[in-house]
């Protein structure tokens, strides 16, 4: 199984060390904080996969107590008609199973309803995160806005006086955006390890559309980066 699931600490240890890369790289920008923001979220969606991965106990016993709870009822329920003999006539007979189904629907919607709960409180937290990873991912896309590869080589156009300052050389600046390209492909890995820890089919949806916009968003950065090695 140590290749057919996530590693929730492999993928926070390469998040921490692409921070100590852009660190190196570029000590002094933006992207450094986005990608030590990435770090801490990364964190805490390890522990939350973690806990996603346990049965919520308390609820678990919540509809072990009603099991329990409709078995006494029952037991109660038979114990308090008496029988004569082996004579068993329809009216005791109903005054038996009228109760009985009522307890057993009573308690199918108990277990029901407090199963659906476990569901709806994983499914909640999940969620949170996942919405968090999409803003990350589109603060990330943000910071790579501005950099523009047109304006090298020889075919670039002069700037005007409303152009973006341009401070990185080309070689700087296609390593920028691969650092980007990778701060959005492990945003995507969080949001699929959210996904395989919960098991919920809405969940599933909403870590694959997160997916699908890191995966958009770095092509976006890889077809500038091809700009880079124009002549």
């Amino acid at each position: 199984m140590a290749y057919r699931t996530l590693n929730a600490a492999c993928v926070v240890e390469t998040i921490s060390r692409l921070e100590l890369r852009i660190a190196a790289r570029f000590p002094a920008a933006g992207l450094r904080s986005v990608c030590k923001t990435l770090h801490e979220t990364a964190t805490r969606c390890a522990a939350e996969a973690e806990r996603l991965n346990q049965p919520a106990l308390a609820v678990r016993l919540s509809v072990y107590g009603v099991w329990l709870l409709g078995a006494a009822a029952l037991a109660w329920l038979v114990t308090s008609v008496h029988f004569e003999a082996v004579e068993l006539e329809a009216a005791p007979l109903i005054q038996i199973l009228e109760p009985a189904m009522n307890i057993a629907v009573l308690v199918g919607i108990g277990v029901v309803s407090l199963g659906q709960r476990e569901t709806r409180i994983k499914r909640a937290r999940a969620l949170d995160y996942l919405h968090e990873l999409r803003s990350i991912a589109h603060v990330v896309d943000m910071h790579q806005l501005t950099k523009d590869p047109g304006r090298s080589g020889a075919k670039a156009l002069p700037a005007t006086e409303h152009s973006p300052k341009e401070t990185l050389p080309p070689a700087l600046l296609e390593r920028y955006l691969d650092y980007c390209t990778e701060m959005l492909s492990l945003t995507g890995k969080l949001a699929a390890l959210l996904a395989q820890s919960c098991k919920d089919a809405e969940v599933a949806d909403a870590a694959s559309d997160v997916e699908s916009l890191t995966t958009g968003l770095a092509q976006k950065i890889w077809q500038k980066m091809t700009l880079l090695k124009r002549p």
